[in-house]
């Protein structure tokens, strides 16, 4: 390998500019500093060995040996000025320059993914041809120099299979624009659902790798209540006016499975859902500032919703229901579930207050109790989900056998299923799919045993 080749790889790596945050990467940090190091002739061959497994532990951390992948892989999802915001066009000379600027940090990436290790280790042993050495070297850890296929989604797989057939990287430009302004960057390029987490105080999006896989198809009932949901999400994913929603109902109804499906089903039109566990419902305000001018849609995600009496966090979720300053953002809504239609336990002894003369009771104590009672109101659509009725139960349990083609009878299906809905949870869409899951799973085994 030609001296002036290391040389080359440095200057494109140098010479970033609107991916220059790659820089501060572990892998092409480290991978940085190797050729530095092979570049001069006064280091020591322990340092080069150092810094050449320094680099391939990086790269194997990532889960991934071909560096040609991981390049890719870093453009695809790198944040930066180009892919931050693309649906917001810049026009005119600047957009120009800001194009030319990104076509040759493409050519420099394509020109740092074609290193090899067999190149490197070659460099190396020419600088120290010494016996001792080249057991070493030999020993060094090889990297895959194409692209390995990916188990992404398929619009991330396309975008990643064109660059990797592509012998000019710039001119893969439109495309790579076109896949920022209909999936964004970064985290929200890569995965479509998020919960919102805390370590050491500190709030953060943690992007989910295997999201509940549920589909509308797999939903039976409900669908005059679940086709209110969907016309919902649907104008706000068209940028039309749009309600924050409450389902509310019974137990095991589906009201969860509806907020999931929807997203597996429209997270192709940019739709995108964080759920916010109850106790964090304090964040909101940094989490929506984590979420507005991006170019998805995001639903805000709260499962289980009910707030004890002495909770304050509910004046929070108000705070964003109503639309204040901070809170108030065309991209977000917010899907809460809860089993009880008021969101705010309310006591008697609160009732009591309002005749009360006890000195420790509060004066307004209405105004208190008219507060709790109204928080569901400020959800603009409210949804119920009752528990099924007999007919509706089997219907349900029917409808699941049939999507799964199971082959039992309808006589012996309705009436073990009435057997399981008095023996377990009594009758609702989680305990048929319950009861489906159990009788397919105990005929396959008999099955397998004849």
């Amino acid at each position: 390998m030609e001296q002036n080749e290391l040389t080359t790889t440095l200057l494109a790596l140098d010479s970033l500019s609107i991916y220059r945050g790659l820089l501060d990467d572990k892998v092409l940090s480290r991978l940085k500093s190797l050729i530095s190091c092979i570049n001069q002739a006064t280091n020591e061959f322990r340092d080069v060995v150092n810094l050449y497994n320094d680099f391939y532990f990086e790269l194997a951390k990532s889960g991934r040996v071909s560096l040609q992948e991981y390049i890719i892989d870093k453009i695809v999802f790198d944040e930066n000025p180009f892919t931050f915001k693309p649906q917001a066009v810049q026009t005119g000379e600047y957009n120009n320059f800001l194009k030319k600027a990104v076509a040759n940090d493409l050519k420099g990436l394509q020109q740092v993914s074609k290193l090899t290790s067999g190149m490197l280790k070659a460099e190396i042993s020419e600088i120290f041809d010494n016996n001792s050495n080249k057991t070493f070297i030999e020993a060094l850890p090889d990297w895959v120099s194409e692209f390995q296929p990916s188990n992404s989604p398929a619009h991330i797989q396309q975008i990643q299979e064109l660059f990797s057939h592509s012998n000019h990287w710039d001119e893969c430009l439109d495309e790579l624009t076109h896949f920022h302004q209909n999936y964004g960057c970064g985290l929200f390029a890569r995965y479509i659902a998020f919960v919102w987490e805390k370590s050491d105080g500190q709030g953060y999006l943690k992007g989910i790798d295997s999201p509940d896989p549920i589909t509308l198809n797999e939903l039976v009932e409900y669908q005059n209540e679940r086709s209110r949901v969907i016309e919902n999400t649907l104008q706000f994913l068209k940028g039309f006016p749009s309600n924050n929603v409450l389902l509310y109902g019974d137990r095991g109804t589906g009201k969860s499975s509806t907020v999931k499906a929807i997203l597996n089903h429209y997270h192709t039109q940019g739709l995108r859902m964080v759920e916010v566990p109850k106790a964090y419902l304090a964040d909101f305000p940094l989490i929506i500032r984590h979420l507005k001018n991006r170019a998805q849609k995001f639903i805000i995600f709260v499962d289980d919703l009910v707030f004890g009496d002495n909770e304050e966090n509910y004046t929070s979720l108000k705070a964003v229901l109503e639309g204040g300053l901070e809170s108030k953002t065309s991209n977000i809504l917010i899907y809460a579930t809860s089993n009880r239609r008021h969101l705010v336990k309310e006591y008697f002894s609160e009732r009591a207050g309002l005749h009360s003369g006890n000195h420790s009771e509060e004066v307004h104590a209405g105004d208190s109790m008219q507060e709790k009672l109204s928080l569901a109101d400020r959800f603009g659509i409210n949804v119920v989900f009752s528990s099924p009725d007999q007919n509706r139960y089997l219907k349900i349990v029917e409808g699941i056998a049939s999507t799964r083609d199971l082959k039992i009878s309808k006589e012996r299906l309705q009436r073990e299923a009435l057997q399981w809905a008095l023996w377990y949870n009594g009758r609702s869409a989680r305990t048929a799919r319950q009861f489906v899951d159990w009788i397919e799973g105990h005929d396959s085994l008999e099955n397998q045993d004849d």
